[in-house]
């Protein structure tokens, strides 16, 4: 959890469509319960906001907790933007095929895509590698994923921390386990940090088209593929044109570069990485809109053979998978050609898919009527 957040805009409210005897698959049968988990944050969470009242002047947290990045005054109407991610069980992954050199790249997009969210560019990143044991060649291959992520969002990476956790850290194989993390941190004037506070009824929602899984919905993934087909990360797959394990390995898209043109081009309204929650994140914004998608852009093959051979309900798919739409961008309906024309420039696919509607309980319509979260 990138901010962590405890409002119930990402909990899990329908019922569960498959239980433990049966055929269809969910997040939370895979191990992952949102809900489950947000309920018992929130003891652990009410000790840190509380926190928030030891700085009073520079260094005074400039945001709620709640939002994908927080941003902390530093003084002259300057503030640093501030987040914390990591890979997650794509890494399992990355082991299984032996093959560690794009999930730094994974590692810098979970971090600068949030920063993002609030208006801010992207600096630097901290990375936090944990292993079980130092292997030589595993380690050079994650920092040459480190470079090119950084690369590709323009930032630098100063510092960190290796920790050698063998008795804590563990992999497929032994000696083989590690876990990769960042804190991302950025620069934005305070006047135009973006919260989506001025989103209203009829503006415009874009989405940014994704890679592919990006680094959210591993567990469920993992569950379809390697225990209910029992296939191999090296199993060629012919929707996909190349091996399973390859396709989930695709790195997740940086969209540092054209969202920051986008600020410095059209009146952004509002920005939404679309992570773990899926199309929920949408309800992420400050204010009291929810969306209707009236039109999503064909699922890229390895969702429609997630969705084919976990038999998952579509709901889950939208809450736990960008279905091929990364990100968003919330902008007036007379912006919608140029904020396209800019994404176009960077060779990214964009398209509008939807518009804000009036709604305080922050509810996402999809087509064929599926309204998310829904009541139990």
């Amino acid at each position: 959890m990138d901010t962590q957040d405890s409002s119930p805009k990402s909990v899990r409210t329908r019922p569960d469509p498959g239980g433990p005897q049966g055929s269809s698959l969910s997040y939370a049968q895979a191990g992952v319960d949102a809900q489950k988990e947000e309920e018992a944050l929130s003891g652990f969470l009410d000790w840190v906001k509380r926190t928030l009242a030891f700085r009073k002047e520079v260094g005074r947290s400039h945001l709620e907790i709640g939002f994908f990045a927080t941003v902390i005054e530093t003084g002259g109407g300057m503030g640093l933007a501030v987040c914390a991610d990591n890979v997650g069980t794509k890494l399992l992954v990355a082991q299984m095929l032996g093959k560690y050199d794009t999930v730094g790249i994974d590692c810098v997009a979970m971090n600068v895509n949030d920063l993002i969210c609030v208006g801010a560019e992207p600096i630097c990143m901290l990375n936090y590698l944990a292993i079980e044991e130092p292997r030589a060649e595993m380690l050079e291959q994650i920092g040459k994923g480190l470079y090119e992520g950084a690369r590709q969002a323009n930032i630098s990476i100063p510092g960190g921390e290796t920790a050698k956790l063998g008795k804590m850290i563990k992999g497929i194989k032994p000696g083989l386990g590690f876990d990769l993390a960042g804190m991302g941190i950025g620069i934005v004037a305070l006047d135009k940090v973006n919260i989506g506070a001025e989103i209203q009824p009829g503006d415009a929602l874009i989405g940014l088209a994704s890679s592919g899984i990006h680094s959210n919905g591993f567990t469920l993934a993992r569950k379809v593929f390697f225990e209910k087909l029992g296939w191999k990360a090296d199993r060629y797959v012919e929707e996909l044109g190349r091996t399973i394990g390859e396709e989930l390995l695709e790195p997740t898209r940086i969209y540092v570069r054209p969202v920051l043109d986008l600020l410095d081009s059209v009146p952004v309204k509002g920005l939404a990485n679309i992570t773990g929650g899926g199309v929920l994140n949408l309800s992420r914004f400050k204010a009291e809109v929810g969306f209707e998608i009236e039109e999503f852009p064909p699922a890229p093959p390895i969702f429609r053979l997630l969705q084919e051979h976990g038999e998952i309900e579509p709901e889950e798919m939208f809450t736990t998978f960008n279905m091929g739409v990364g990100f968003c961008v919330v902008v007036s309906e007379n912006e919608v050609e140029k904020s396209l024309q800019v994404c176009h420039r960077h060779d990214l696919e964009a398209m509008r898919i939807g518009r804000a509607i009036a709604d305080k309980k922050r509810r996402i319509r999809l087509p064929g009527g599926i309204v998310l979260p829904r009541a139990t």
